[in-house]
């Protein structure tokens, strides 16, 4: 059985998982398009957590995306006042899951406020990071280790010349 499909049924989830992208190749707004789409046709929820400074750029990059398409989202704090969980995507500055997400994603350093334990109530954290912001490497690999030391599953992926993703744990 899927997760989504798990999703529907009330059947348990799986949780607590970790996967990391390490961007080599392309911006985050060009790398992040895709996997949010996928998460958007398994019907999760997504928060994504960065440094208030990333998420103006990051939300007109989630409009124009593609040229045929965009990604539903909202940003906490910007102009508008927005309900939260009607936003299938959310951006914000804080890892409080005020549109109910299924999945987080942490960018930029950002933690979870008690890691690793905090994943579990996700079925998925995505820690995307620049292979070239020394802070945020550091900050996943300190991720990675406490995940894996916690037992919970982890997965990391490497940006290939392609810019799609290579599994390399």
């Amino acid at each position: 059985m899927s997760e989504a499909s798990s999703k529907s049924t009330g059947a348990p989830k799986s949780k607590g998982e970790w996967w990391f992208y390490h961007l080599e190749r392309t911006s985050l707004e060009e790398a992040l398009g895709p996997l949010l789409e996928k998460c958007l046709q398994k019907d999760w929820r997504v928060l994504i957590v960065g440094d208030g400074d990333r998420l103006p750029k990051l939300d007109l990059g989630l409009w124009t995306w593609k040229a045929d398409s965009f990604l539903p989202h909202a940003r906490l704090g910007g102009r508008d006042e927005i309900d939260p969980m009607a936003q299938p995507i959310l951006l914000s500055n804080t890892p409080e899951p005020a549109n109910k997400a299924d999945i987080i994603v942490l960018l930029d350093g950002k933690r979870l406020p008690n890691e690793p334990d905090d994943a579990t109530q996700y079925i998925r954290c995505m820690v995307v990071f620049d292979g070239d912001d020394f802070n945020a490497r550091d900050t996943a690999r300190s991720q990675f280790k406490g995940a894996k030391d916690a037992g919970q599953t982890v997965s990391y992926f490497q940006q290939n010349d392609r810019g799609g993703w290579d599994k390399k744990a």
